[in-house]
């Protein structure tokens, strides 16, 4: 493993209990992210260190930015149409929403759709399903058996894709799929990574433009970058026990946002972290690759 790790620093104190879902706008310098319980979504300038945010009325799992204006989401009752203001637009996908049942991470593909799997609030075991929202507003799954669905991310030739469940039964794993860009199809799913039973959940991850996957790893305080052949190859503390998620951003994509969170920490845990909850930042050496955007 590379050097001594990287330590991110805290850029908003936001307290969210559930940060996750970051994705960099270029054209504005924003960071949108979402608390997921709380049903909020956030826009973070970095330029003004402003945050922006609306309430959706219901947990929201992920958000990716539309093409034409405002944000696609995965909303605890499926997929729907967030615009600037925060108005919403359901999209005919009422199965997805199912007692006891919400959608949790998710990601757009290069053609432009939005991918978003669902998790039991009890998190019972094979409960999930991986959802694909085409551009036409029509969603359909296309991998059952999760039980917690989680990081998201393609390689840079767009000929593979990743999947973390956080809570397979016999200990996290991230599985690799070949992806058919065209086709918006996945095969061959095969299983690159088994996380140890050390605390640290992996939950979301990045990918950057050497094809390495960056995961957040829950209760593990760090950040782990990994190969594409599943080694590990360098560290970034965070200061917060459980990172959710990141993404790249700044000017040429070699800051790593951070997602944080404080749900479940007792005050004697959070008086030991008190910016839980918060967006940290990082540097890397490596870019990322540039956020997609629904084409819906």
């Amino acid at each position: 493993m590379k050097g001594t790790p990287a330590v991110a620093q805290l850029v908003l104190d936001a307290q969210a209990e559930l940060a996750e879902g970051p994705g960099w706008d270029p054209g504005c310098s924003e960071l949108a992210w979402v608390d997921i319980l709380a049903g909020h979504l956030h826009r973070w300038n970095a330029d003004t260190g402003i945050d922006r945010c609306l309430s959706l009325g219901e947990p929201v799992g992920a958000i990716a930015r539309r093409a034409a204006s405002g944000f696609v989401a995965a909303l605890g009752s499926g997929f729907a149409i967030v615009d600037e203001d925060g108005a919403i637009s359901r999209l005919g996908d009422a199965e997805i929403g199912q007692p006891g049942m919400r959608m949790n991470d998710g990601k757009c593909d290069s053609a432009g759709r939005f991918w978003a799997g669902t998790m039991a609030y009890a998190v019972t075991p094979h409960a999930g399903a991986l959802y694909r929202l085409d551009t036409s507003g029509r969603a359909c799954p296309v991998f059952h058996g999760l039980t917690l669905s989680n990081g998201l991310g393609w390689s840079p030739d767009d000929t593979l894709m990743y999947l973390v469940d956080s809570q397979r039964p016999g200990g996290p794993t991230l599985t690799v799929f070949d992806f058919d860009a065209a086709r918006g199809e996945i095969d061959r799913a095969r299983v690159l990574l088994r996380f140890p039973d050390d605390g640290a959940v992996p939950d979301g991850l990045a990918v950057d433009v050497e094809g390495c996957l960056w995961i957040a790893m829950f209760g593990g305080g760090e950040v782990r970058r990994y190969t594409p052949e599943g080694r590990l190859d360098r560290t970034v503390v965070v200061p917060a026990s459980q990172p959710t998620c990141c993404a790249f951003g700044g000017p040429d994509l070699t800051d790593l946002y951070i997602t944080t969170a404080r749900i479940g920490l007792t005050p004697q845990q959070l008086a030991g972290q008190p910016h839980a909850g918060g967006i940290f930042r990082a540097p890397s050496t490596v870019p990322g690759l540039p956020a997609n955007r629904y084409r819906g």
